[in-house]
């Protein structure tokens, strides 16, 4: 059966505490089966089968509103997805891992919207981004603690629900992946 990692936003942020071993009891009621957390944030690692992500995406969507009682965007991705996610920011390597992000998207970004993203982002600090399919690479500069762009503001400027890994993270679940 294939194995797949379900990115889960707004997870253990916001007033939105969910214990992981919730979200594993509430994805093995589901038919999920080898479901695994990874880091305490929402990375869920599991097998089902074969079928569209999008599809996993929004069935664990409903799952977390249905037994948690709130929205989260999930990204699920296979191991070569996720490989892609690391390999092709182009911060990655050149930025430091912990500030080298990539903000999994529910859909592809307009290249118009992007572009007033760059200029508005700009003029609120030095991180750098760049369009992927499905995702927006950032390097967090000066690390995302100091920085002024937040999950809000992407989402706004880009029409978009996105969650974000750092590199590090990716890395770790790819390894879990086996």
């Amino acid at each position: 059966m294939p194995r797949y990692v379900a990115l889960l936003g707004s997870i253990n942020v916001g007033g939105n505490r969910l214990s992981m071993a919730e979200l594993r009891e509430a994805f093995e009621r589901e038919g999920l089966e080898q479901v695994e957390t990874v880091i305490a944030s929402g990375n869920v690692l599991f097998e089902h089968e074969e079928r569209p992500a999008e599809g996993l995406a929004e069935m664990l969507e409903w799952i977390v509103e249905d037994r948690f009682g709130f929205r989260s965007m999930v990204a699920v991705l296979g191991k070569a997805e996720l490989r892609s996610a690391i390999e092709d920011n182009p911060f990655t390597g050149d930025g430091a891992d912990a500030n080298v992000h990539t903000m999994f998207l529910d859909g592809e970004v307009d290249p118009a919207q992007f572009r007033v993203l760059v200029t508005d982002q700009a003029a609120r600090g030095p991180e750098r981004l760049a369009m992927g399919p499905r995702a927006l690479y950032i390097d967090f500069v000066e690390g995302v603690s100091a920085s002024r762009m937040t999950g809000a503001f992407l989402e706004r400027r880009l029409g978009r629900r996105g969650t974000a890994r750092n590199v590090r993270s990716l890395a770790r679940i790819l390894a879990k992946m086996g």
